[in-house]
C-alpha cells in the first residue's frame, strides 16, 4: 500500500512524505479497509509533532478518520457486522494510507446516498455536537443557542443539530466567508467574534435581551460568554481551539444560576458505552429526515495522499471551514 508513515517526529506537515509500505496486518478482531477518503483533524498536526496525548510507538501511519470499503473481515468473527464490500466510515490510527485496519466498534455503515468524502468527516464531529447539545444540554424547541467557531467541523454540526431540535441559532465566526457558511448551514444570526462587543451583540439579538439558553464553546471563551447567557443557561465546554485553557470567575456561574457542562465524546467508550448507539441513532434519524448533511470544505479540493500536507497546513492556518477531507483514489478506478 501507500501511506504517510513516521519513524520520527516532524516540525510540521510539510515534512510528511508518501511512501510504499507493506499492507497492514489486521489483528484477529480487525477489519481491513480500502480507504477512499480521509478527514483531517487538529490532533493529527499535534501527533506528528509529538505533542498529542496519544502517541503510538514508531513507526506509525498518520491520520485517524476515514471512509472506505471493507476488504476483509475479522478472523475471529463468524458473523461480522460488515461483510466484504460494505461501505463504512470510522476512526482508527493509520487513515493517511490506501488501507487501514479497524475494529468493529470503530466503524459505522455509511449513510445512504452519502459520498465517501462526506462520510469521512462524520465520525468525530457529529457525535460530539449531538452528544453535547442533546444529551448534556437538553436542547429543545424555543431555545436560543450560541455556537462559537460555527464554521468549523464541530461548529457546523452543532448549528445543524440545534436547528433540527427547533432552536434559534446565533453563530460566531471570524471572517465574512465563515459567517456566510454558518448561514448556509442554518444559522439564524451571525456575529463577528473579532469584535470585542460580541457579547452585547448576542444579548441584544435575544428576546428582551435575556441572553442565550445554551452556549456551545469549542474555542475557550466561557468567561466572555457568561456576559450573554440567560438565567439557568448551560455553557458546553467542548474544546480549547484558542490554544489556552481558560480560567473562569466562578461568581459569574453562581450569580446567573448557570451550569458549566463538559463533553468528552472520546471517553464515552470507556465510561458510558451504552450512550454511543443512542447518539448515533439520533444522528441517523436527522440524516434520514434531511436535517443533517456533510460539512466538507469545498472552496478547494484535496485529492491524493500527496495533498495531505497541504490539507493539514490549510486546516492549521484556520483558512478553512467545515471538515477538510482528502479524497484518496484507488488504483482500480473506484468512484469517489
Amino acid at each position: 500500500m501507500r501511506g504517510i508513515q513516521l519513524s520520527q517526529y516532524v516540525k510540521g506537515p510539510k515534512e510528511l512524505k508518501v511512501t510504499e509500505l507493506l499492507d497492514p496486518t489486521p489483528k484477529p478482531n480487525q477489519y481491513l479497509i480500502e480507504v477512499h477518503a480521509a478527514a483531517t483533524n487538529f490532533f493529527d498536526i499535534l501527533q506528528i509533532q509529538g505533542k498529542y496525548q496519544h502517541q503510538p510507538p514508531f513507526p506509525w501511519v498518520s491520520g485517524a478518520e476515514f471512509s472506505g470499503v471493507v476488504l476483509a473481515t475479522p478472523s475471529d468473527s463468524k458473523s461480522p457486522r460488515f461483510p466484504v464490500g460494505s461501505r463504512v466510515f470510522g476512526g482508527s490510527q493509520g487513515a493517511y494510507a490506501t488501507r487501514v485496519c479497524a475494529a468493529e466498534h470503530e466503524l459505522l455503515p455509511m449513510p445512504s446516498g452519502w459520498s465517501f468524502a462526506d462520510a469521512a468527516g462524520l465520525f468525530v464531529t457529529a457525535p460530539t455536537s449531538y452528544g453535547a447539545l442533546v444529551q448534556r444540554a437538553g436542547v429543545k424547541a424555543g431555545d436560543w443557542v450560541l455556537v462559537h467557531a460555527a464554521a468549523g467541523g464541530v461548529g457546523l454540526a452543532a448549528v445543524q443539530v440545534a436547528k433540527a431540535f427547533g432552536a434559534t441559532v446565533i453563530a460566531t465566526a471570524g471572517t465574512p466567508r465563515k459567517r456566510e457558511v454558518a448561514r448556509m448551514f442554518g444559522a439564524d444570526h451571525v456575529v463577528d467574534y473579532g469584535d470585542p462587543t460580541w457579547p452585547d451583540q448576542v444579548r441584544k439579538l435575544t428576546p428582551k435581551g435575556r441572553g442565550v439558553d445554551i452556549v456551545y464553546d469549542p474555542v475557550g471563551v466561557v468567561d466572555k460568554s457568561t456576559k450573554c447567557i440567560a438565567w439557568n443557561g448551560r455553557i458546553l465546554v467542548v474544546g480549547f481551539a484558542a490554544g489556552q485553557i481558560e480560567k473562569v470567575a466562578m461568581n459569574k456561574v453562581l450569580l446567573k444560576n448557570i451550569s458549566l457542562v463538559g463533553i468528552h465524546w472520546g471517553a464515552y467508550a470507556r465510561f458510558e458505552k451504552e450512550m454511543i448507539p443512542v447518539v448515533w441513532q439520533g444522528i441517523n434519524k436527522l440524516i434520514e429526515q434531511g436535517k443533517f448533511k456533510g460539512t466538507v470544505f469545498s472552496d478547494k479540493e484535496f485529492v491524493g495522499l500527496e495533498s495531505i500536507p497541504d490539507a493539514l497546513l490549510a486546516l492549521g492556518g484556520r483558512e478553512t471551514w467545515g471538515k477538510v477531507v482528502v479524497k484518496i483514489p484507488q488504483s482500480g478506478g473506484s468512484k469517489l
